[in-house]
């Protein structure tokens, strides 16, 4: 599973001119689910975003979590973090998961989130969106269950 985390001020989600999810202060993520990911790496991207601390302490280092700092967090399907662009002038997307699995496990990085306390906001998973948003710092991170370096 691939994440993009990116750390906000503010962010939001559209479809067909309308939001569809919105958050403050927090984080949001781009998820790509991978074929052959699972249950655990739901579980362990948020498990890993939930105490990261990349948000500022009263001294302006990072050294805060989403869960210290109660922020929000804006979980928007990305399928596309799996593209591979090695070859070619297309990307392939053979990586990533089948429709319904992705959507499951979509679905379950979002269900953990809340259970570890977050506000959660999600866009929707298929559809055609428009994401908005204050990248604050800028801080944005990868975060792969794949990565073995």
């Amino acid at each position: 599973m691939r994440v993009v985390y990116q750390r906000v001020s503010e962010a939001s989600v559209w479809v067909d001119g309308e939001v569809v999810g919105s958050v403050g202060r927090g984080a949001m993520l781009l998820v790509g689910v991978a074929a052959g990911d699972d249950e655990r790496d739901a579980e362990t991207v948020a498990e890993k975003v939930s105490v990261l601390r990349v948000h500022a302490d009263e001294a302006g280092k990072m050294n805060r979590s989403l869960l210290d700092i109660g922020g929000e967090v804006l979980v928007v399907s990305q399928f596309t973090l799996l593209g591979d662009t090695r070859k070619g002038r297309r990307p392939s997307f053979v990586k990533a998961a089948p429709p319904e699995e992705g959507l499951r496990l979509y679905q379950s990085v979002c269900a953990h989130l809340r259970a570890r306390g977050l506000k959660v906001a999600e866009g929707v998973f298929g559809a055609h969106m428009q994401v908005r948003l204050v990248n604050d710092g800028p801080v944005t991170l990868l975060l792969d269950t794949r990565a073995t370096d």
